[in-house]
């Protein structure tokens, strides 16, 4: 076992199962949900579903299965057996009044929802579990660069166990994602073509999406690239940012964004393992986004904070962050460099310029700098680790 890393979505937790009968988490493999739940709720009987004979068991004989494992209940992987769902249900109603009793988790978001909604409607609190934030990172390695950060990514184990080797790690996290998640899915045929989509959607992170374009490179129908990119989403891997449009008569993108979720696993799929490679690379700049967009969208569901998360862009201009809230707005575009100039903030005074007068809240480039400084004209300069405060959303 690693050393453990506080998460900043406890309280939360700990808050929902004081409030609500169930609670779910979600999200990619190795996020961390087991490894949490086990911290936060130590006295729950715990049963993985990952374990053939007890997944077996909970959706054949459902009835059985829970009173072999009573309540207070932690169900990991809970997603292998749908049928489970109903009998829940039953156990929650019964025990109406014992909020946090029932605690699952799942990695594939999509199909656990789907059972969720149909079953636990108005019973159970869903929370969706990210990678490490940049401060828990820092918490865990304060010594960390931020070129360091990128290359390692947000999986807790890399950093709770710091021997072991990032790439390595993310080899066998694309096997054991190829060969199970996805066989379990059953909407993939070819694995090795598969695993070259993959590399092609890591190209891609930070960019519009095209799927036509993305299923030509590939060579596959734009159909299959559509279905693809939604087992992406559906494991947690990928997600899309769309764009902000509130004025129809702008001529402003309707086209999302695709991002990769972990800028580790990103930068092994495109072939950067180096600090120097990463330097080097004119990607430097789509990881960098990467990184800060899915920071962003992190603490902002990390702490349950009321807001929008959009990017801007038109035929001159492109911003990549637009947070709205109560009809306010936040801009911020990711620079990789240290020392941005007032120059690099051309584009979002353009687009703050645009909105109704006295709504943007704050214009900041979100670079390497190692403290806040000013730009002039309401611009400032700013490092990610300072944004989220700045902003109200951590």
């Amino acid at each position: 076992m690693g050393e453990w890393i506080q998460r900043q979505i406890e309280p939360r937790l700990r808050r929902l199962a004081a409030t609500r009968p169930v609670v779910v988490l979600t999200g990619a493999r190795q996020t961390g949900k087991t490894a949490l739940c086990r911290h936060l709720f130590p006295d729950h009987h715990y049963v993985s579903l990952d374990l053939p004979s007890e997944a077996a068991t909970a959706e054949q004989d459902p009835a059985l299965f829970l009173a072999r494992h009573p309540l207070p209940l932690l169900i990991d992987e809970v997603q292998y057996a749908p049928g489970l769902f109903r009998h829940l249900k039953v156990v929650v109603d019964q025990e109406r009044q014992r909020n946090g009793a029932i605690v699952l988790t799942g990695s594939q978001p999509f199909a656990l929802m789907q059972n969720v909604s149909e079953s636990l409607a108005g019973r159970a609190a869903v929370v969706n579990l990210h990678g490490l934030s940049l401060a828990e990172i820092l918490g865990t390695a304060p010594q960390s660069t931020l070129p360091q950060i990128l290359l390692r990514g947000s999986f807790p184990e890399l950093w709770s166990r710091p021997a072991i080797e990032a790439g390595d790690f993310h080899r066998s996290y694309v096997s054991t994602y190829l060969e199970r998640d996805l066989r379990s899915l059953q909407q993939v045929g070819n694995l090795q073509q598969f695993e070259r989509f993959l590399r092609a959607s890591a190209l891609r992170s930070g960019q519009l999406l095209n799927r036509a374009e993305l299923a030509r490179d590939v060579g596959i129908a734009a159909s299959t690239a559509g279905l693809w990119l939604s087992v992406l989403e559906r494991s947690g891997l990928v997600f899309l940012l769309e764009p902000w449009f509130g004025n129809a008569g702008k001529r402003l993108s309707r086209s999302p964004k695709l991002y990769w979720r972990d800028t580790g696993l990103l930068c092994w799929l495109i072939g950067i393992g180096t600090e120097a490679n990463l330097h080097r690379s004119p990607l430097v700049g789509a990881v960098w986004e990467t990184f800060v967009v899915g920071e962003v969208r992190r603490q902002l569901e990390n702490a349950a904070s009321a807001g929008t998360l959009h990017f801007w862009r038109d035929r001159s201009k492109e911003v990549d962050v637009v947070l709205e809230r109560g009809g306010r707005f936040w801009l911020g575009d990711a620079k990789w460099g240290e020392l941005p100039s007032a120059r690099d903030g051309l584009r979002l005074r353009q687009v703050a310029s645009e909105l109704p007068p006295g709504t943007v809240a704050s214009t900041v480039l979100i670079c390497r700098a190692p403290h806040r400084f000013p730009l002039g004209e309401g611009l400032d300069a700013l490092p990610l680790s300072e944004l989220t405060s700045h902003w109200g959303i951590g």
